[in-house]
């Protein structure tokens, strides 16, 4: 990997605030950044990853894509991966303690990010660091001095704490260091611009505020919005089921996105798509003048493929959509899709199963395919009073093409 490079002919600063600013939530300040744009220099752009779980999905790509702008425009990412943090537990938008994780589970975890996330980002362009590498460094006194930065009072301002200490629910002490620790990462790596999504907003902040306390210029703190899963409705999340995975099958893949509603269409072009705006603003065109949506899904799903796997790839799973199902018989590229019951009081209805999993576009669709008779478990036809009540996998199937083996967990 590149330990950094460096540009001297860099678009006007403007130019590059503009292609910064699409697909982002929020800049703090725009102000800053056209400034630091000016300086024309490779600017440190930092992003940081804790390593909780091993595989990666287009949700969590949506900040991957907007690092390669800024990797695009000439500036220096690092990708960090938090195997510290990642025994600390983040408490972002938990309602309870994370359990932290060991040593070896966030090693093994690491080494599968970094295959993932150079599907998209160029490797000898790409900074990658841990921050245990300063961290492990640290004696307790100097924890204890950066604990020192902070208050309970504005810890509590977090909405997660505030929460959770109102409703009476414990907050560890560890989990205050949380946002102090990822902060105290930007000190270390002079970082000039730190991306998160929108639940990481204090934490970003935490950055910016205790760089100015060390002596350094703050950075600039770019959000980019949670993408919705293939539901439509929640965020796109593995325990939810609703997920693209960035190691899926081509044909998974393909099949996922030919799924999500209509109405994610110009979403998920705008924040997963390489095209340009003026490309993809003709394509909505194209829906709202009587264009098939599927066949606009079907130019985004071949671009997904081709990205996260290659060209032939794309091409297969494009000739493979159209194959029907034998009976018996599960394809090779089936999606495998975990489901956890809790998200749903213990019981989830059919109809539920083939909206959350993307064999039918939305409830009607699953309602009216199971009323047809076209949806089969494990080959056998259910009706709408089937439900899952316990852990187990299932294939599930809607129609001649779609299905899926699903995993349903507590």
């Amino acid at each position: 990997m590149c330990l950094g490079f460096v540009m001297s002919n860099f678009l006007p600063a403007e130019e590059q605030l503009a292609l910064i600013q699409r697909g982002t939530h929020e800049i703090i300040s725009e102000e800053d950044l056209l400034k630091k744009l000016k300086e024309n220099r490779p600017l440190k752009i930092k992003a940081g990853f804790d390593p909780t779980a091993p595989d990666l999905h287009l949700g969590h790509t949506v900040l991957i894509n907007k690092l390669k702008t800024f990797q695009d425009l000439g500036h220096e990412v690092t990708f960090l991966i938090g195997d510290y943090t990642a025994m600390i537990g983040d408490p972002t938008g938990k309602s309870a303690t994370r359990p932290p994780l060991s040593r070896e589970q966030v090693e093994a975890n690491a080494k599968t990010y970094q295959e993932q996330v150079f599907k998209i980002l160029d490797p000898n362009k790409t900074k990658v660091r841990f921050n245990s590498e300063w961290f492990n460094q640290k004696s307790a006194a100097d924890l204890i001095q950066l604990a020192s930065q902070q208050t309970v009072s504005r810890m509590l301002e977090r909405d997660d704490f505030t929460k959770r200490y109102s409703n009476h629910q414990p907050i560890a002490i560890h989990e205050f260091l949380y946002p102090l620790v990822q902060g105290y990462d930007s000190i270390a790596l002079e970082a000039d611009v730190e991306l998160g999504g929108t639940d990481q907003t204090f934490n970003l902040l935490m950055g910016r505020t205790l760089q100015s306390r060390y002596g350094q210029e703050s950075q600039v703190c770019i959000t980019v919005p949670i993408l919705e899963g293939l539901d439509g409705v929640n965020k796109m999340s593995k325990s939810l089921g609703n997920y693209i995975g960035v190691f899926d099958t081509p044909g998974a893949m393909y099949q996922k996105v030919l799924s999500m509603p209509d109405s994610l269409i110009e979403r998920y072009f705008d924040l997963l798509s390489f095209k340009s705006l003026d490309e993809i603003k003709a394509l909505l065109d194209e829906i709202a003048a009587g264009r098939n949506p599927q066949e606009v899904k079907r130019i985004l799903a071949l671009e997904l493929v081709e990205r996260f796997h290659d060209a032939e790839a794309a091409a297969n799973a494009h000739k493979s959509a159209g194959n029907r199902i034998t009976e018996g018989e599960v394809p090779e590229d089936t999606p495998e899709v975990t489901i956890s019951r809790g998200e749903f009081g213990g019981e989830i209805f059919i109809a539920t199963i083939l909206r959350v999993v993307g064999l039918n576009p939305n409830a009607a669709a699953a309602k009216d395919a199971v009323a047809r008779g076209a949806v089969k478990v494990d080959w056998n036809a259910v009706d709408a009073g089937f439900s899952v009540k316990e852990n187990g996998t299932f294939i599930i199937q809607s129609g001649k093409k779609a299905i899926a083996r699903v995993t349903f967990t507590d």
